[in-house]
């Protein structure tokens, strides 16, 4: 059973489409966490809507830019094939100066609207994505480590929006997110490794036969994720309702890798995805109160 992919029906569609909206949304619930927990007085709604703009805008266009650099590679697998490029409903060099633009409003609004920290942060992590990461695809499996690096930066953008600084706690924020991303992600690329492997992307799955491998990283950073997620309670940013509503989501999420080292069926593979889906909301709704209690 493979993932369903998302097929434009029309051009209004298919540029939703270009946007990535499933990582988009990611990356704005990854901001929230960051932006929250950075700030320190009552929460300035417009500056608040402004970052989620300008962050939505940027994760948009940058999406839209890797479809142009993919396009080709789209062609080949079944789960991508049908994406606005490689079914004709939009040209290449539209898809590119759509993402730029919306790149570059995005930026202009984190810069301007927000503070140039938020915006530098933004502008690294697009830069990350589209010339570092989208190439070492196929050249090396640790493409996914690397991969995780601009996934969790937007956490820091939202912090830098709401606090103007980084302290210590950003980066904790930024650790906890680096490490759930590698089990996310082993488990789309076992449920997807035919289609990588037609484009030749250097997934761990793909270069593997056994996914032994595979799975020792899935657990070990699932593993690294529940203490790292409990410093918050060390440096007293959050106290004992997020600790025990932490470890139980961190241990949920050991959990659901285990029964891939039974057997890695796509069905195992489904509910380490699913279960890494529920993690970050989960996590969110918990901070909200334990701040608030």
């Amino acid at each position: 059973m493979k993932r369903k992919p998302l097929q434009a029906q029309n051009q209004l569609s298919a540029f939703f489409e270009l946007t990535k909206p499933r990582i988009t949304m990611l990356i704005l619930v990854s901001t929230a966490l960051g932006y929250y927990l950075g700030n320190t007085g009552n929460t300035n709604i417009i500056n608040f809507f402004l970052t989620m703009f300008g962050t939505a805008l940027l994760s948009g266009g940058a999406g839209a830019i890797n479809h142009y650099v993919e396009r080709d590679l789209d062609k080949l697998m079944d789960r991508t094939k049908s994406r606005p490029i490689p079914s004709g409903l939009i040209m290449a060099s539209t898809a590119l100066y759509f993402g730029l633009i919306l790149s570059i409003f995005g930026l202009l609004i984190l810069c301007v609207a927000i503070n140039l920290l938020s915006g530098i942060l933004g502008l690294f992590t697009v830069l990350l994505y589209i010339f570092v990461y989208t190439p070492l695809k196929r050249i090396t499996w640790l493409n996914t480590t690397i991969g995780a690096i601009p996934g969790a930066m937007p956490a820091l953008g939202g912090w830098a929006a709401a606090a103007n600084q980084l302290d210590p706690n950003a980066w904790i924020l930024f650790s906890i997110l680096f490490l759930w991303q590698h089990p996310h992600f082993y488990a789309i690329a076992l449920m997807c490794k035919k289609d990588y492997a037609k484009a030749g992307f250097k997934m761990l799955p793909v270069i593997e036969k056994e996914n032994f491998r595979t799975n020792r990283q899935i657990l070990w950073h699932a593993f690294l994720l529940i203490p790292v997620s409990l410093f918050f309670v060390v440096t007293g940013i959050l106290g004992n309702f997020y600790f025990w509503g932490a470890l139980a989501l961190g241990i949920a999420y050991l959990i659901s890798g285990v029964p891939l080292l039974r057997d890695t069926t796509i069905d195992n593979a489904k509910l380490l995805l699913k279960t890494s889906v529920i993690y970050l909301p989960a996590l969110l709704i918990i901070i909200f109160i334990d701040l608030n209690r």
